[in-house]
């Protein structure tokens, strides 16, 4: 069986405008809001929001037709959709430009992949089409607290129905919550908050709720100063008797018993994950390219190429250890290709990609500043805030471990209570 790596033409075309917009505005200023952390990088999010705006579009079109992916082709017949695909290019080329930077694309961000998995047509409609016009704006999820991280059953911001005005009240408070503060403060925002409408029953007790821009209670209380992807906003927001309408739900209201073992809202976050998780390791892969081709050709200027058709045993111990960079790399890329594949359940695709970019760009910058010694340590070149920015996507959206987890469960076919 031949497989075809060729793109649409629609994805080339995209990838040499990001590509342009990666090298000539995100390099330039990259190592400045590195410095400058909690400063917004508005010549590039007024750049990229045109873009983003017909991107969340044809999302939202795609979402209301049913999501599946499918768009007619010749003689009638259904041609897979490349919506995926085609944002996996985009961040892994912005992510290329700067990481930091990227995350701080106006978007629907994690709120709008977690309201396209779980909302009704209505709710997509009227939270989702803010993104498709107007001024920047960002969407914000917030599932993280200072208990709970990967064991979402710990979550203890709750939601409460005060049956006389018909509203649901929040209590509780979020961390490491990206674009938190961009979502929450600029006009027309919005963030998807995880809470619990009953703590008794765990993952079966979560429910995703939408709180727009500006609601009362909900306050933003510290800004993180991070390791690596500086530009990014990072925030913790506290939700004191934070009040929304009914109708902000994303999802059924109904529990169950815990005997009945339906974790319906858990089963949400989870389709919000498969559908980030391809992103984040696309992400990974930028960063990791970034710093491969810098030190590749920073090696080549001094005399030291990668031979082709070469043994192994007759390379030096530096240009081997450039083979395995560049093996790893092309490894992390194509099993993310594999898990942006269009219309289908991707959970361990999803997962796979995301614990093998993490590894991938963890070593692979590691590996970078070493190699280039001094000069790679210093602040007179990227190298070493690209490892910085590297480490943060072996972490966020699921663990190295825990996405190992749901690997070995999944070809397995272990539960979690079997394998933990």
């Amino acid at each position: 069986m031949t497989i075809s790596f060729d793109l649409p033409e629609e994805i080339v075309n995209q990838t040499g405008l990001t590509k342009m917009l990666a090298e000539q505005v995100m390099r330039s200023i990259s190592r400045y809001y590195d410095e400058h952390e909690h400063e917004r990088p508005w010549e590039y999010i007024n750049v990229i929001w045109p873009f983003m705006q017909q991107i969340e579009r044809a999302e939202l079109r795609r979402s209301l037709n049913g999501g599946n992916g499918a768009r007619p082709g010749k003689n009638g017949e259904k041609k897979r959709g490349t919506g995926n695909l085609r944002m996996v290019h985009m961040v892994e080329a912005l992510s290329w430009g700067d990481a930091g930077i990227y995350l701080c694309t106006p978007a629907s961000g994690l709120a709008g992949a977690a309201i396209h998995a779980v909302g009704t047509p209505d709710q997509k409609e009227r939270f989702l089409d803010r993104f498709t016009h107007g001024e920047p704006k960002w969407g914000a999820m917030a599932m993280t607290e200072p208990q709970a991280g990967s064991d979402t059953s710990a979550i203890r911001t709750t939601a409460r129905l005060d049956p006389e005005t018909n509203e649901w009240v929040l209590n509780g408070e979020k961390i490491f919550v990206t674009n938190g503060s961009l979502a929450t403060r600029e006009s027309d925002g919005l963030i998807v908050v995880w809470a619990t409408l009953d703590p008794s029953l765990g993952r079966a007790g979560m429910r995703p709720f939408v709180v727009e821009a500006g609601t009362p209670g909900m306050t933003v209380t510290h800004l993180e100063s991070k390791l690596g992807i500086r530009a990014s906003d990072t925030a913790a927001i506290v939700f004191d008797d934070c009040r929304i309408p009914y109708d902000n739900i994303l999802g059924s209201p109904e529990l169950v018993k815990p005997d009945e073992k339906k974790t319906t809202g858990f089963k949400g976050a989870m389709k919000t994950f498969d559908a980030s998780r391809p992103m984040v390791a696309a992400s990974a892969v930028g960063i990791a390219r970034a710093a491969f081709e810098f030190t590749r050709d920073a090696l080549a200027a001094q005399g030291v190429t990668m031979p082709d058709c070469t043994p192994r045993h007759k390379l030096s111990a530096i240009q081997r250890d450039l083979m395995e960079m560049e093996m790893q790399l092309k490894a992390a890329w194509l099993l993310t290709l594999r898990a942006a594949n269009e219309g289908k359940p991707n959970t361990l695709e999803a997962s796979m990609a995301k614990v093998k970019a993490g590894q991938a760009v963890t070593y692979i910058t590691q590996k970078c500043v070493e190699l280039l010694g001094p000069l790679g340590y210093s602040r007179d070149m990227l190298v070493e805030k690209w490892m910085r920015d590297a480490k943060i996507n072996d972490i966020f959206e699921g663990t190295g471990q825990i996405n190992t987890l749901i690997v070995a469960r999944r070809i397995l076919g272990y539960t979690r209570r079997e394998l933990k």
